[in-house]
């Protein structure tokens, strides 16, 4: 069923949201004020745009061809200010939702062509092979030849990763392949395949005339040169796989606003260190406890500690914080806090920070809604949020990561 809707405002996700007699109806790709036909889903709750009739003056080009048919991107069409406001709304959203009204700054922005890491699908449908990103609210697949948001040298190396590759399907149909910038070169990660010997072999001759440091597959992998990144004084090699923030642009907003948040703190714990991104630079000027559940990862920042000068001293602790939350006791001898966790945010952690003596507390969060659920939390338990700044880390998607500084 073909409609005629005016966009009231933008959901959570990006969609514009017009408002029916039968409820909301959810417009990818449209914006708040625009009148625009389109056609109606089984759900009845969902509509594919067909034409923006009357676009708003917030209405933009995109800066990539396969925006719209990528399910990558959702918000390319919005002019850079206005939605720069939304996103910083966003954050202001879930937390005037927990009650906590509180001034939000505005986002910090990061460059396009910034984001260092990115996970395709590799999938063969026979002699053809694709590499790219689903289409949006689909399994179908966009061969990716250009993506504005990634680094020109990812995006340079597909075409030639792709015909690379594509022997390692053997009879799988898809794989997963994670390629991440590092310093030395590409760190390629293929997931889903079992690569014969002969293949192995034929890829490991190939992969240096594509900058590629290494390729990892199954339990095979191709060294060409150590993959590595500098955190702060320290150059950490990658473990196949890890996490590491999206973007550099965004990881040194963050790390900045991380240190100013301790303040002179001499000991902190860093809670869900992962590699050390803050770690690292917290320890130029305080000794660090780092706690994770990744053994890789705590292998590798121990393991650059090691080999770093002029740190203050540094101990790394594997522990699962979901499982197991660092005691309200435990905490007492930090004097600065640092949590940075999953999407799921940290609920039974931010309990025991609450009922702790520490003084200072930095809040880092991908997920506002999991973010301000914690932080009503350690409201609630005596601290007072100083400070709260948006990072726009995934450029033109409805993510936004959040650095809080909380005080006692």
């Amino acid at each position: 069923m073909r409609l005629d809707l005016t966009i009231d405002h933008l959901g959570a996700q990006g969609d514009g949201v017009a408002n029916t007699p039968q409820g909301p109806t959810f417009v990818p790709f449209t914006l708040p004020g625009e009148r625009v036909q389109a056609d109606l889903l089984d759900d009845k709750k969902h509509a594919d745009l067909v034409e923006v009739l009357e676009p708003s003056p917030d209405r933009t080009e995109p800066v990539c061809p396969h925006f719209g048919a990528c399910g990558g991107c959702s918000l390319q069409h919005f002019g850079t200010q206005a939605y720069l406001d939304w996103k910083r709304d966003l954050v202001v959203q879930a937390l005037n939702a927990r009650g906590l009204d509180v001034e939000v700054e505005p986002v910090r922005a990061v460059p396009i062509a910034s984001r260092r890491r990115a996970a395709f699908s590799l999938v063969s449908r026979g002699k053809d092979v694709t590499l790219g990103y689903r289409r949006a609210r689909s399994h179908d697949l966009i061969d990716i030849g250009v993506c504005p948001v990634l680094s020109p040298e990812i995006v340079a190396s597909l075409p030639a990763l792709k015909a690379l590759l594509a022997p390692l399907l053997g009879g799988k149909r898809e794989a997963r392949v994670t390629v991440t910038l590092a310093e030395a070169g590409l760190d390629v990660v293929v997931e889903g395949v079992r690569p014969n010997e002969r293949t192995w072999a034929k890829l490991a001759g190939a992969a240096g005339a594509l900058g590629i440091a290494r390729i990892t597959g199954g339990d095979e992998a191709i060294m060409l040169a150590p993959p590595t990144l500098h955190l702060g004084r320290a150059e950490l090699r990658i473990p196949p796989g890890a996490f590491l923030q999206a973007s550099g642009a965004a990881e040194a907003e963050m790390v900045g606003l991380v240190r100013d948040g301790v303040g002179k703190a001499k000991r902190i714990a860093d809670l869900f260190s992962g590699l050390g991104t803050f770690s690292f630079v917290l320890a130029e000027t305080a000794a660090v406890d780092a706690y994770e559940a990744d053994t890789l990862a705590l292998a590798a920042l121990e393991e650059a500690a090691r080999h770093t000068a002029k740190l203050k001293p540094m101990t790394t602790v594997t522990r699962d914080l979901f499982r197991e939350p660092l005691g309200w006791q435990e905490l007492a001898p930090y004097d600065a806090v640092v949590f940075d966790p999953p999407r799921a945010g940290a609920a039974a952690q931010a309990e025991q920070l609450a009922k702790s003596k520490v003084k200072r507390l930095v809040a880092v969060s991908c997920n506002p809604g999991t973010l301000a659920r914690d932080l009503r939390i350690l409201v609630d338990g005596g601290f007072r949020i100083s400070r709260v700044v948006p990072v726009d880390q995934f450029l033109y998607s409805s993510h936004v990561e959040v650095v809080a500084h909380l005080k006692r």
